[in-house]
């Protein structure tokens, strides 16, 4: 047996003895008939960007083929708002990498991801899946390098308040058992994120937890490892569903909502990203930020004001991009600091071995530590279009490389200081800022529209449909609205509560 494979959490990997991006449909048939699976789902990402499940139950071999090889017919009206109901028939096709065992479902079931494809056999344009798939093949195209990101996913779960062990509030960060009450919670979900194919780095508990009305807000943040960007969508997509309905199951609820009350930490999205060239981490050059890094980050402070129209969707939204907290508002990069925008995250570029100095027994390693390094997107939040989202960072990533003048922009938007104590406004007045409502991150998304439309990556369908949902809003003033009425920020608050 292939030790690699033997530690994969994925069953039909570990079954079929190969990696799940080596799957085909003659391998799915064969998982299928030996180990007595049942059902099949084909799953979905829609236009409110929740997953969608379509069910068959196997009656033949025949059957089973079909299928896998010609997908099945869906009402594209009811899945996305830019599609008639006058010529709505849509392919959902599966991907054979995608298909892992269903955690929760009574009768063995295997799932599988799919993709969409229009009435002439080919992918649809506007699907944010394939939005993101084409950011990605354009950008191998013009640079010769790959695009990897990953998320880390926060959320809190709710429970009726425990009493013993109470957590010290908004200090939960890496809280350990008993006065974190989640963990086990967390735990589970790791797991079954695992089995659906997840490459997770960690979880742990996070800064935010409250008790409300006798209710525990406890924040967690699941995250995982760089991987290509298509697949990083679909690990996070697949992430929140298994999140909800394992804490459904539990009698508990979560949100991942970007703001719950005032006063406490919302729940970012923050998006790592890297780019690879056969294979091997461009992030740095001889222990520091390599120009293609930096040329990158141009990218994102140049179109960061409309990146939050695919980030940042509803309302709630811009009440955790508020100045002066923890969430950014400036448009501005630096090391390690996280009073800004794009956060270089500390890299392993210390010279000295530090597992031997931990460990005097250790021989001396040379491990390539250079492969671990990223660079970290803070403003999106839970709210986020997973696809669009990380389709716009890499657009974003895309440009900054195609600038002749991204080391200077880079140069101009670096920040080594925490930008919000009062000795430091300013630098503080020299930096743009991030829209304050879903009508402003309407009006950077119409100016910059062409940047994400070059190339044919996003469609104009599909920017016009996010430019009208962010109007449908009328936010532009909300924030200062109900500033100092808790009652109408609960409102709004749970409104969208169940958001992304």
């Amino acid at each position: 047996m292939n030790l690699a494979l033997s530690l994969n959490p994925n069953k039909v990997a570990t079954y079929l003895q190969k990696p799940c991006g080596e799957f085909t449909k003659a391998d799915i048939m064969k998982y299928i008939k030996e180990n007595d699976i049942r059902m099949v789902n084909f799953m979905y990402p829609a236009g409110d960007g929740r997953l969608k499940t379509l069910n068959f139950v196997i009656n033949s071999e025949t059957y089973l083929d079909t299928i896998l090889t010609c997908g099945e017919r869906v009402d594209g009206s009811s899945l996305f708002p830019f599609i008639e109901a006058s010529s709505s028939d849509l392919y959902v096709i599966p991907r054979f990498a995608t298909a892992f065992l269903d955690p929760f479902a009574e009768i063995p079931t295997l799932s599988l991801l799919c993709s969409y494809f229009n009435k002439d056999g080919e992918p649809l344009e506007s699907s944010p899946e394939n939005t993101l798939r084409k950011a990605c093949q354009t950008f191998r195209q013009t640079t010769g390098m790959e695009f990897c990101a990953m998320g880390e996913l926060e959320y809190y779960v709710i429970a009726p308040d425990a009493e013993k062990f109470p957590a010290t509030d908004q200090k939960g960060y890496h809280e350990s058992a008993p006065y974190a009450k989640f963990n086990n919670f967390r735990t589970r979900c790791m797991s079954y994120i695992a089995q659906a194919g997840g490459q997770i780095k960690y979880g742990h508990s996070e800064v935010g937890n409250f008790t409300m009305d006798g209710i525990n807000y406890e924040q967690n943040e699941i995250e995982f490892l760089p991987v290509p960007a298509e697949q990083a969508a679909d690990q996070l997509m697949l992430a929140k569903w298994i999140i909800r309905n394992l804490a459904f199951q539990l009698g508990l609820d979560v949100t991942f909502a970007p703001k719950i009350t005032a006063g406490k930490a919302g729940s970012g999205l923050h998006i790592h990203m890297c780019i690879t060239k056969d294979g091997k981490n461009q992030m740095l050059r001889d222990g520091v930020l390599s120009e293609v890094a930096r040329r990158a980050i141009a990218g994102m402070m140049v179109l960061a004001p409309s990146i939050t129209a695919f980030g940042n969707t509803n309302p709630t939204s811009y009440f955790r991009l508020v100045p002066h907290q923890e969430a950014p508002t400036n448009i501005c990069w630096g090391d390690r600091n996280r009073s800004v925008l794009v956060r270089v995250p500390l890299g392993w570029a210390a010279q000295g071995n530090m597992s031997q100095k931990a460990n005097p027994l250790e021989p001396d390693s040379h491990f390539d530590t250079t492969q671990k390094q990223t660079v970290e997107m803070r403003s999106p939040d839970g709210s986020a279009d997973l696809y669009q989202l990380i389709a716009g960072l890499c657009v974003a990533c895309r440009h900054g490389l195609e600038m002749t003048d991204g080391l200077e922009v880079a140069q101009r938007t670096y920040v080594n200081v925490n930008i919000h104590n009062a000795e430091n406004a300013d630098r503080l007045s020299q930096l743009a800022s991030l829209p304050d409502s879903c009508a402003a991150s309407a009006d950077c998304l119409e100016a910059q529209r062409a940047y994400f439309e070059a190339k044919g990556v996003f469609s104009p369908a599909t920017i016009n449909g996010v430019l009208s949902r962010l109007r449908s809003y009328n936010d532009r003033t909300l924030r200062a609205d109900i500033a100092n009425d808790a009652t109408a920020m609960l409102r709004l608050v749970r409104q969208y509560f169940h958001c992304g």
